[in-house]
């Protein structure tokens, strides 16, 4: 019972830390969504330092040297506490997210982790050498059970109730208590041990030995389903919504099919898994070229999450089948966790570097489909057949893909903030014109012919909330001073005139380039233009009052929302740099997320008006430039919003909700249905 005990709460505390850590480390990085996949590397990678550690320190030391150090390391680990990372790390720019994240993770939480990985693996090792005729790796299963609960228990159950500092005190009172119960099991551990035992393998018969092809095996699946795991989390959360549960969810069927495959041999046969690995494969492959259901959530969920299951339960059920004798278990757990960290960091780091688009799953079920037909080599003649040609069909629809892009993109690149490409549509045509896109995400066109050259385009037209608040300043004033966070292809600077300043803040640093060299708002507008790279609110936190007639917060019409520029403490700080009539200008269009109460709610508690402007008016007229947008306006007082009072409306109040602080914000809270409708 003992060693169940500190395993579970080990394993719990593993995965409850994760999007605790990463929730905190979000707002500094521009709330990217690869901060969350920088994380899952590192968190892989520390898994992979403590089962290196629980492989070697037995065999080196023996069970009580062994059991003592651990105990050791357990206390030490205690310094760090509570979990709260340092404001040091805050970037001053946007140079090197990868390395300050990692570097950040290892000093917060690196020691802890560590000790929490070696601990599964290293109790598992003891309670074989207690019970040598029990099967220690039932314990392995009830540690992803409980890794499992952690994930869920974090969205439905802390995130809505606690804020950020009160999770991590929750956490590290929990750690606490682990660090005793492990001090006293390693302690039992080590006087009930023989003296005279150095190694607890030479206390039992000799297993059989390890063969180079059966760890190179364990790799190859431990690998593959976890590079799997990110790249299905890469897709979601970039082409469709990264939203809680389309973050927590590839994860948690990954964990489910740990904790079947190792619970028994009754959840994973072959002869089962066969064919719904293959049709598994074709389905995704089906998702990725087929345009068309781009923004089905419910079908790319549902098809991605089947498809993520079957493959994982494909993957680790063949590792379960071969599986060492249990005095290799260290070993074994030691290169499953280099599979997992190997094919995460191919993903996070290789992918970036290497592929100039979301093009990792396909690579990825290409890989599957090989070690399908690697299976069927070794099972029968048909099933080798069918391998081969879910392989030769995985190639093709990663060429399918690429074809996809080269057809119509420009220009494509990619770095840590995500993937972009410019589109080019029509071209010797009046309606030649190109876009900007990041995944599946708009963020900005601009027609080429002269006649529409300078008309603002998609979410910025005269008629959006935007072009009127600039519309209303100009009208007031001969000069205006407009800020804008998100810069896009710069589409409003062209309402600049001479004299005006239009001053943008973009985390991403390929941005202004491509709006600079693809398109040519920036460039032919007759305002004053300024660019500031870095995360916005850092940046504005760190200057003097800028004074602005109107500052656009554009950073959530994508669906990777960075959540700390719609806080209070943010729409405080905004308020800082806004003239005494300024308007503070909020883009709200997403599919999946209802923002316009969030903004609402801070407003009237900071004692400010808000206007609501939907802008659908001329879509039913097939107006090429237009996009549908939603624009939040938020001002000092209602006299500034009323001469668009006739274009708007007040924003739905949602008095029951909790209101959002850079300690607090509930994603879950303002999810519109799974059809991504438009309230």
């Amino acid at each position: 019972m003992h060693f169940a005990v500190v395993i579970t709460l080990s394993a719990f505390l593993i995965f409850l830390v994760q999007p605790l850590i990463a929730k905190q480390i979000l707002p500094w990085f521009g709330g990217s969504a690869a901060v969350w996949t920088t994380c899952m590397v590192f968190f892989q990678t520390a898994l992979l330092a403590g089962y290196a550690y629980a492989d070697w320190a037995p065999r080196q030391l023996g069970l009580r040297r062994q059991a003592r150090m651990h105990a050791v390391l357990a206390l030490l680990s205690l310094i760090v506490l509570p979990i709260v990372v340092s404001t040091y790390w805050k970037p001053a720019d946007a140079a090197m997210p990868v390395l300050r994240i990692l570097a950040l993770l290892a000093i917060t939480i690196g020691l802890p982790y560590v000790v929490l990985s070696a601990t599964s693996p290293l109790v598992q090792t003891w309670f074989a050498r207690e019970h040598p005729h029990r099967d220690p790796y039932r314990l392995f299963a009830l540690s992803n059970f409980a890794s499992l609960a952690a994930l869920l228990c974090y969205p439905f159950l802390v995130e809505p109730t606690l804020v950020l500092r009160d999770q991590a005190l929750l956490w590290s009172g929990l750690y606490g208590l682990f660090a005793v119960l492990m001090v006293w099991l390693a302690m039992r551990v080590s006087r009930n041990a023989e003296p005279s035992v150095a190694d607890p393998a030479q206390a039992a018969p000799a297993a059989p030995p390890i063969a180079e092809g059966a760890q190179i095996w364990w790799l190859a699946l431990a690998g593959t389903a976890s590079a799997l795991l990110l790249g299905v989390t890469n897709h979601v959360t970039e082409n469709i919504a990264s939203v809680p549960l389309l973050w927590l969810l590839p994860l948690t069927i990954y964990l489910l099919t740990f904790i079947l495959c190792f619970d028994g041999k009754r959840w994973y046969s072959r002869e089962t898994y066969f064919g719904p690995v293959l049709i598994a494969l074709a389905a995704m492959g089906w998702l990725l070229v087929d345009k068309s259901k781009q923004f089905d959530l419910a079908t790319q969920a549902v098809v991605f999450a089947l498809g993520l299951f079957i493959v994982c339960m494909f993957c680790h059920g063949e590792l379960v089948a071969a599986k060492p004798h249990p005095r290799h278990l260290g070993r074994f757990y030691a290169i499953v966790a280099l599979g997992g960290a190997l094919g995460s960091a191919l993903v996070a780091f290789g992918a970036p570097l290497l592929l100039p688009s979301y093009y990792e799953v396909g690579c990825v079920l290409v890989v599957v489909a090989a070690l399908v037909g690697f299976v069927g080599r070794a099972w029968t003649r048909r099933a080798l057949v069918l391998g081969v040609a879910a392989w030769l069909g995985m190639l093709v629809i990663v060429a399918l893909q690429v074809r996809s892009d080269d057809q119509d993109a420009i220009w494509m690149g990619r770095n840590f903030y995500g993937a972009l490409k410019v589109r080019e549509y029509e071209p010797g045509t009046e309606n030649h014109h190109r876009r900007l896109v990041h995944g599946a995400i708009l963020h900005g066109e601009q027609w080429q012919s002269p006649a529409m050259k300078r008309f603002a385009t998609s979410y910025y037209t005269g008629t959006s909330g935007i072009g009127r608040a600039i519309d209303v300043k100009e009208v007031e004033s001969k000069t205006v001073r407009v800020g804008m966070i998100g810069l896009g292809v710069g589409t409003i600077a062209t309402y600049g005139r001479k004299g005006d300043v239009f001053r943008f803040y973009e985390i991403d640093p390929q941005v202004p380039v491509v709006a600079r060299t693809y398109f040519s708002f920036l460039n032919e507008s007759e305002a004053h233009i300024d660019i500031v790279l870095g995360d916005a609110r850092l940046s504005i936190e760190r200057e003097a009052p800028q004074n602005y007639d109107v500052l656009a917060v554009d950073a959530f019409s994508g669906d990777a929302i960075p959540a700390h520029l719609i806080t209070r403490e943010a729409v405080q700080t905004f308020r800082r740099h806004l003239a005494r009539d300024g308007i503070l200008a909020y883009h709200v269009s997403n599919r999946y997320l209802d923002l316009a109460p969030v903004v609402a709610k801070i407003a009237s508690e900071e004692g400010m008006a808000a206007l609501q402007i939907d802008d659908y008016k001329g879509l039913n007229d097939n107006n090429p430039v237009k996009s549908p947008s939603v624009w939040v306006l938020v001002a000092g007082d209602g006299a500034t919003l009323e001469p668009m009072r006739q274009y708007g409306k007040d924003p739905e109040a949602r008095p029951q909700w909790r209101t959002w602080t850079d300690d607090y914000h509930n994603l879950f809270q303002v999810l519109r249905s799974w059809t991504g409708t438009t309230n």
